[in-house]
């Protein structure tokens, strides 16, 4: 069933993109249907053209927002029955020692020099 719906759910992403890319640009946008120049110049002309196509985006919009939510909720049940991450902690009661590298030996200092037991000659 999750299936199903992801792949509607892509579909819905690709139909949503085409319709938004097809309406007319009003500001120098990534609309194709504009412009006077192009192929395109009497396609999707016309108030009733551009109402049809706000409706579209709107529903695919409806439509994709609700089964991202649907996906969501799904993806949630499906992980409520297994393990959760917090639940993997220990809950000992004792203290884990923590183990720590051995002290680096300190290094010996030279013996200050030792004075002459025969005193010298004067």
């Amino acid at each position: 069933m999750m299936i199903v719906i992801l792949v509607v759910h892509v579909l819905l992403a690709i139909s949503l993109i085409g319709v938004v890319l097809i309406q007319k640009s009003e500001g120098g946008g990534l609309g194709l249907g504009g412009g006077g120049g192009g192929g395109m110049s009497g396609f999707m002309t016309g108030r009733s053209t551009a109402n049809l196509l706000t409706r579209t985006t709107a529903i695919l919009a409806g439509c994709f927002m609700a089964t991202s939510i649907v996906l969501a909720i799904m993806a949630a049940h499906q992980h409520a029955g297994g393990a959760s991450i917090l639940d993997q902690i220990p809950t000992s009661s004792t203290p884990v020692p923590l183990q720590t590298a051995p002290a680096a030996p300190v290094p010996a200092t030279p013996a200050p020099p030792q004075q002459p037991s025969v005193p010298l000659a004067k």
